[in-house]
């Protein structure tokens, strides 16, 4: 976490934008999964302490972290983006879109966007893209952590689905044994197909 980790937020607020959305994806690397997205408007009076890159937090902190966002945020929009259409397209254009639906899906809409990356979406609104932002940005961390427990969330869903490849434990990347359960089962319909470790199965 840098010096300020509300630095890029005041930024912006000095250019007049008040309503100022964080955006960040999770589930570029998995073979199998949605890419799921976040955007997390926060007000500037944010009260919880420990909001840092997903990444670097423990699962109970996440789930922790994730309700007192949920409870504080001013507003907060998810972005889902299945298999099929990563199929269809590619991770990078499916991950950009799954951004610009939960920025859609925010309530009140912001009026500046600050983005994990370096890829603009497709969106009217202003964007300020800042690479490594979830390490960076208040607002881009706060996504992270909604993001990741979300897409962990439907992870452990899908497992009920198809027990025999252990979504619940590795949410669907491409561990030993996420391998090992592809090469004796083959793949199910939520796997990426046109990914290395599940193509050459098909």
């Amino acid at each position: 976490m840098g010096p300020d980790f509300w630095a890029f937020e005041k930024k912006v607020a000095e250019k007049g934008f008040f309503r100022i959305a964080g955006i960040d994806e999770a589930g570029r690397g998995p073979l199998a999964g949605p890419v799921v997205s976040a955007a997390v408007l926060l007000p500037t009076s944010f009260p919880v302490s420990g909001v840092a890159d997903s990444k670097k937090l423990t699962p109970r902190k996440r789930d922790y972290l994730y309700q007192e966002i949920y409870v504080y945020a001013v507003s907060i929009g998810i972005g889902i983006v299945d298999s099929n259409e990563i199929d269809r397209t590619n991770i990078l254009q499916a991950a950009l879109l799954s951004m610009a639906i939960a920025v859609e899906n925010l309530n009140p809409q912001p009026d500046c966007l600050l983005i994990d990356g370096i890829f603009q979406i497709s969106s009217n609104l202003p964007q300020e893209l800042i690479p490594k932002g979830d390490d960076r940005s208040i607002s881009i961390a706060a996504a992270s952590i909604v993001a990741k427990v979300s897409r962990d969330r439907l992870m452990e869903r899908y497992h009920q689905d198809y027990p025999q490849f252990g979504f619940s434990s590795h949410k669907g990347y491409p561990t030993k044994a996420h391998k090992a359960a592809i090469q004796k089962f083959g793949y199910c319909p939520i796997h990426r197909k046109s990914f290395k470790g599940v193509k050459e199965y098909l």
